[in-house]
Parts: structure tokens; sequence; C-alpha cells
């Protein structure tokens, strides 16, 4: 999901690593604004770009918000009525949201700090968070498993809480439990694989560190904890009010009936792929590449030429503004050129055959058209402020939570 703000690709790109920072800065200061934007949004493959990043970001993202759409279609085709069975697992994965917006989200602004801190004390901060995530995951699966029917009263409605609905094929006896149950196996596949991938790409910069005499440890530690856990839990705090007002309206929907449980999930399905995937991966690598510009920013003005802090409050010129935030008006471009005609379209007429498609309702179908004339032109500020709020994000936690907090109580006072 994240830009490779922890590793290269190859060994030898680790090695010229410790002075990029300050060669980037003053490549940077010596461009016009058009030569950098046309030098940052040339085509690559390589996710230390901008372009690169994108592609890997959108591939991370698309994955997941395709199986959630099959696995609407595969329960439809057991028995429309039990659509919403699936969006159970979407709720689950909205309280692990909260954890994965904790620490994770501070690495933007901790880990992607290159020009502040070694390759081997940003791999000890990376190691630190995926033990504390992965024991913070095993304590909420217990919880789930010991609080099942509690949860599933929550958000499932009660005329299709306790169904398992069958048919025969072949032998094998399908059901909504069994495609919950390869859901599960997807996802800790996918996190595996994405282990798997950290370690390989890691391994091979420790050895060329390890190589020209680097002692510095790379274990996890208490330290490194608490160095992530002072804006994590910035994070933390905000992630856990907006979603807990997220799943408070879900609760209200889904005590109107099974029609509207339905459309919600179904609506949320549609928002997930057409909006939520592209604005999540700008916001991934507009998040990884102002972590990068802010730490440059912080090299550069906090210090002398002999590495000593002299200023803890520098003034920023235009120039310098310019190359940290440069990166969120891309994003904002791209979520214009992309959003602003899907959802028209999607308005017009792709909702409600979208809809009808996914859950096999006519009523559910009318209830989700109606649902994304009424919101559409909302999400495309969404995209906008999410692009800007990454400013915050990668740089000053503490006012992302207050635009956060501001932002999330204007949508509950709408909806109220």
């Amino acid at each position: 999901m994240l830009h490779s703000k922890d590793g290269r690709d190859s060994d030898t790109s680790h090695s010229e690593e410790r002075d990029e920072p300050q060669e980037a800065t003053n490549n940077d200061a010596e461009l016009s604004w058009k030569k950098l934007a046309k030098q940052d949004l040339t085509p690559s493959r390589h996710r230390d770009t901008y372009i690169g990043a994108l592609l890997f970001n959108i591939s991370a993202f698309i994955l997941p918000a395709l199986y959630t759409t099959l696995s609407k279609l595969w329960v439809a085709h057991i028995d429309s009525s039990m659509v919403v069975t699936t969006d159970t697992f979407t709720y689950i994965g909205v309280v692990a949201e909260v954890l994965n917006e904790g620490l994770p989200r501070a690495s933007y602004l901790v880990i992607g700090d290159k020009a502040n801190r070694e390759y081997r004390s940003r791999l000890q901060l990376t190691h630190t968070l995926i033990l504390f995530q992965g024991v913070l995951g095993l304590i909420m699966s217990i919880a789930f498993v010991a609080g099942a029917s509690t949860f599933a009263r929550g958000f499932v409605p009660s005329e299709v809480r306790a169904a398992s609905v069958t048919f025969h094929v072949r032998g094998v006896t399908p059901s909504v439990n069994m495609q919950a149950a390869i859901s599960l196996a997807c996802s800790l596949s996918s996190a595996l694989a994405g282990l798997g991938y950290f370690i390989w790409i890691t391994r091979f910069a420790s050895e060329s560190e390890d190589g020209e005499g680097q002692t510095t440890t790379t274990k996890p530690s208490v330290a490194s904890l608490r160095t992530l856990a002072k804006p994590g839990i910035v994070f933390f705090v905000e992630s856990a009010i907006r979603n807990a007002l997220y799943l408070w309206l879900v609760h209200g929907i889904v005590d109107l009936g099974r029609d509207y449980a339905t459309a919600w999930g179904v609506f949320s399905t549609i928002r997930w792929g057409l909006v939520m995937v592209p604005v999540m991966a700008l916001e991934a690598t507009t998040l990884t590449f102002i972590g990068h510009s802010w730490g440059q920013f912080r090299a550069s003005s906090l210090g002398d030429e002999s590495g000593r802090r002299h200023n803890t409050k520098p003034e920023a010129t235009r120039r310098q503004i310019w190359s940290v935030a440069r990166w969120v008006l891309y994003s904002i471009a791209i979520v214009l050129v992309v959003e602003i005609p899907l959802c028209f379209s999607m308005a017009f007429r792709g909702a409600g055959q979208f809809a009808r498609y996914l859950s096999g309702s006519d009523e559910v179908a009318k209830i989700v058209a109606r649902m994304w004339r009424t919101v559409d032109w909302c999400y495309i500020l969404y995209g906008v402020s999410t692009q800007l709020a990454a400013v915050l994000a990668a740089t000053r936690p503490r006012w992302y939570l207050y635009q956060s907090l501001a932002s999330n109580i204007l949508v509950i006072d709408k909806d109220g």
C-alpha cells in the first residue's frame, strides 16, 4: 500500500540514499516550477517516482475493491436477500482501519523522513511497526470471535442474521459462510505476501549497509515504538472518531430494514471501487512524497553545514512551500480529471444499473441510484479535500486532527 520509503528495489540505490536528499533539494531549487513539474510527472515504472508510486498504489487498492465487488456478485447468485451479509466483513474492516491508521499513518512523517534518519534507523522503526500491528491484529481477532453475535446484531438485519443459504454444484456445497472464509483466506494471503515482499526488498539493502560497517540494530524496540507513538496517537484518535461516527450512521441505516442495509452496502462498494480507489491511491502517493520533501526542508532549514540545529521555527520561502506541496497539486488535478466525468456518468445512468447487477434487486437499485444522485458532487470535493489534508498529515498531524474533526462534525450535522 505504501510507496517504498522503507527500502529501494536494489542494493545499489541504497548505497546512494544518504546523499540523495541534499542533492534533490539543490536540483529542485535550480529548476523552474514548469520544468520541475515535468520532471516529477515523467512516466516511469519505478516506485521512487510519482507516477510509478501512483501505479503501485492503484494496484494495491484495486485488488481488495475488486474482490469486494465479486463477493457481492457471488452471494447475489446464491440468494439476493443475503447480499447484506457480505458487509459484515466490511464493518469489521472499519474497526481494523482504526488500528491501521494509528502508527502506520505516522510512518509517512517519521519513517518517510529520509533526510534526517539513517536507513537502518528507519528499518528498525518499520520492524517495530510491523510487530506492534501484528499484536494488535491478533487481539482484535480474538475480540471479534468472542463477540461475533453481538457485532452481528448491530450491523446485520435480523431477518438474515442467522441464515446460511446453500446450493449444490458438482459435489460442492457453497454458502455465504464459505464466501466469508474465502475472503478471510484472501486477506491472510495478501498480508503474508506483502510481508514477504517487504523482507525481500529490504534484505539486499541490509546486506549493503552491513558491509559498510554499520552497527545500528534493526530489531524492534520500545524506543522506536515511542517515536512512532507520538504522532501515531493523533492519527489513532482521528480515525477512531471518524469511524465511530461512520458505524453509528450505518447502524441507523441497518435499522431501516434489509433493503436499505443492502443498498448502503452496494452503494459503498460502488463508492469504494470508483471513488475511493483512485482517491486513496493518490493520497498514499501524496503522503509519501510530501513526507520526503518535508524531511528535506527540515534538514536544510533547521541546521547548518555542520549539522547543528539552530532554528526550530524556520520561515519557508514560496519556493520551499512549492517544493513541499507540489505533490498535492498534481493529485488534485488527477482527482478532478477522473472523478468529475465519473460522477456525472454514474448519476445519469450507471449507479442504478450497476446496483441492480450487484444486488439482483430492483428496489435496492432504486435506492442506490437516489443515494448517488444526492451525494455524488460531495465525493468530488472529498477527493480534493483528502489530498489537501495530506499536507497536514505528513507535516503537522495535530492540525490534521483538527480539520478532520471539523469535517466530520459538519457531515454529521448535515445528515442529522
